[in-house]
């Protein structure tokens, strides 16, 4: 409905006014933007919808004016209906960032290649299956099962909430990871580790069974989201689906490196002392600020790897980038990682 509001008042001076979801009006930011069409102004007011609703919801006022000409692609945010005080959200290359203002003092550490590459942890979409907690010395699946397998492609396992909640030194979940590359051949698993083929064998059908596209046309009892990354000893790790910039340096565990659930994102090294160095760089005042100034907290999986991936950490540790005075008194101790 917005989006046609937006296509009947291009090339007339207009204003359109609605309440709407914060995240509503910034997909209609990224499609007037997206489409370059005309906007003079645009601007959003918080309300409390809970209170005049009894609604959940981040919501607002936006707030649009329109032009024959004007393409301003930004939006001023305001705390309330009352408030003069804003932050703008605005592009850097096609980049929507949160607070176009603090982000400019810091646009240099900015890279669309940053030369780092984060990734998402393990997608199998059968946790029934593949997932176990160990009890004592057995493992038991989401079944309810004891699983009579070998270890050998066990690997333990924390969950985005694991990570976000700092459970890192230990755990009892695992996971079982058949390939060591997207695509790799499973059939090697009934040679390798008998136990494990019978059990994957007798399961097959929770895994045929998969919804998702992607498992098609891919060996049986495939995975996703792994690669030698996943195999690495040490990780940097942060959940995704949580509305606090806080990163976890990660060890092995039981002589074995730690698996994630695709709700969490990670670097990896090979090196604890490059890992221990890039960790502190990730908590470094300029990186906090940074990140801090593109991430949308009010969003269901507000951190993305895209976001991440912004960050030139090489830049940050050549230049020994150092933070304006006033900066550095600005960022917000929620963000500060432990």
């Amino acid at each position: 409905m917005l989006i046609q509001a937006v296509q009947w008042l291009q090339k007339r001076d207009a204003d359109l006014a609605m309440l709407c979801k914060t995240s509503t009006a910034r997909k209609l930011l990224n499609y007037i933007h997206s489409q370059k069409l005309n906007l003079a102004d645009c601007a959003t007011y918080t309300i409390d919808a809970k209170k005049y609703f009894d609604a959940n919801v981040d919501a607002c006022l936006l707030v649009c004016k329109f032009d024959a000409d004007s393409q301003n692609y930004f939006c001023d945010v305001f705390s309330s209906l009352e408030s003069s005080d804003c932050h703008r959200i605005g592009y850097h290359n096609n980049l929507l960032v949160k607070d176009i203002d603090a982000f400019s003092k810091l646009s240099a550490l900015y890279a669309v290649d940053s030369g780092s590459k984060w990734r998402s942890g393990v997608k199998h979409d059968c946790s029934s299956v593949m997932e176990f907690r160990k009890i004592d010395n057995y493992f038991v699946n989401k079944l309810g099962e004891v699983a009579d397998i070998e270890e050998t492609y066990l690997f333990p396992l924390i969950k985005g909430s694991g990570v976000a909640q700092n459970r890192i030194n230990a755990t009892d979940r695992y996971m079982l990871i058949t390939q060591k590359f997207i695509g790799e051949s499973t059939e090697n698993i009934q040679t390798i580790a008998p136990k494990t083929g019978r059990y994957l064998e007798s399961r097959g059908q929770y895994l045929d069974n998969r919804k998702s596209k992607i498992y098609q046309n891919n060996p049986r009892f495939a995975i996703f989201g792994v690669g030698d990354y996943t195999f690495k000893p040490w990780k940097i790790a942060i959940g995704g689906l949580y509305k606090k910039l806080e990163f976890r340096l990660i060890g092995e565990i039981a002589d074995k490196p730690v698996i994630f659930d695709d709700t969490v994102y990670f670097l990896s090294f090979d090196d604890e002392g490059v890992a221990r160095q890039t960790f502190e760089l990730l908590n470094s005042p300029a990186a906090i600020k940074f990140y801090s100034s593109i991430v949308f907290w009010d969003e269901k999986r507000p951190i993305k790897s895209s976001v991440l991936n912004c960050l030139n950490l090489a830049l940050l540790k050549d230049s020994e980038f150092i933070l304006p005075s006033d900066e550095q008194a600005d960022i917000p101790t929620i963000y500060h990682a432990n």
